[in-house]
């Protein structure tokens, strides 16, 4: 029996919004904050490299497929020794950032708009994954088919702990009911040795950087996510403040966090 698996998988599915708060949200809580994910990669093509680059460059030169790429913060930085990059995301807007970087960078790429693993892509040497396993209930085919698609190696780097769990006050707050705190990078590294696999795990920590040019962004975004009204923005506000936001730095509650673990595993396969 799969136990962590399947662990996983309900942990994840317990995350589902409660049907009497979704219908009564005036807008969808699915917020894509499309500026912090390229303002990420901006930061991180002038920064030192991640644990997650250093990984990446472990297996190059050669080629990367970046799976749920976003604007590229995972792979362009790693742009001089790449001999060409795939992207893969379901948001055209980001794609449309990451081929605007990468031409800048001079990198021979393709962009491909679905969900991983429903994509036709030819493998790469290194496959890199950032930010995409908590949304990823069915981790066994998820896995599976990052490997496959790897010559060398796969990384994936996640939150220590569920991202969402940041918000788990604000629910308490509003709305009087308590969210889950799991699954967590330990339940996926505990997933990935079920599935045969043994990752290498590091662990490390982002400096706090803001990910909002204004307060009021981080508001309206985190309103939306907890499926109020445009009229509670100011309790919104008060409530963040509640809670110690820096309206100097504001993070983006609900996304990444500072604390981040790398998993990545080598893949020997013939050409």
């Amino acid at each position: 029996m799969a136990d962590a698996l399947s662990r996983w998988a309900g942990q994840l599915a317990a995350w589902a919004i409660p049907d009497h708060i979704l219908e009564a949200a005036p807008e969808s809580p699915w917020v894509l904050p499309q500026r912090v994910f390229t303002r990420r990669v901006d930061r991180q093509l002038t920064a030192p490299a991640t644990p997650t680059h250093e990984s990446v460059l472990s297996g190059l030169p050669g080629s990367v497929l970046d799976v749920g790429a976003g604007a590229g913060a995972a792979s362009l930085p790693c742009a001089q020794v790449i001999s060409r990059v795939t992207a893969v995301d379901t948001s055209t807007g980001l794609l449309d950032e990451f081929s605007r970087r990468a031409r800048s960078l001079g990198l021979p790429h393709r962009v491909v708009e679905g969900r991983w693993p429903d994509v036709d892509v030819e493998p790469a040497d290194v496959v890199v994954c950032a930010h995409v396993l908590y949304n990823a209930p069915d981790l066994e085919r998820f896995v599976t088919a990052l490997t496959a698609h790897a010559r060398r190696r796969v990384v994936v780097e996640v939150a220590e702990a569920h991202p969402l769990t940041t918000l788990n006050p604000l629910w308490r707050h509003f709305h009087g009911i308590e969210r889950p705190t799991g699954p967590t990078a330990d339940d996926a590294a505990a997933a990935l040795r079920e599935l045969g696999l043994d990752p290498e795990v590091v662990r490390w920590r982002k400096e706090a950087k803001p990910e909002y040019a204004h307060f009021d962004e981080l508001v309206d975004v985190t309103r939306r996510r907890l499926c109020l009204p445009p009229e509670r923005a100011d309790d919104v506000a008060d409530a963040l403040r509640g809670l110690g936001v820096d309206e100097g730095t504001p993070p983006d509650l609900g996304s990444s966090g500072r604390e981040v673990v790398t998993l990545s595993w080598s893949v020997s396969r013939s050409e």
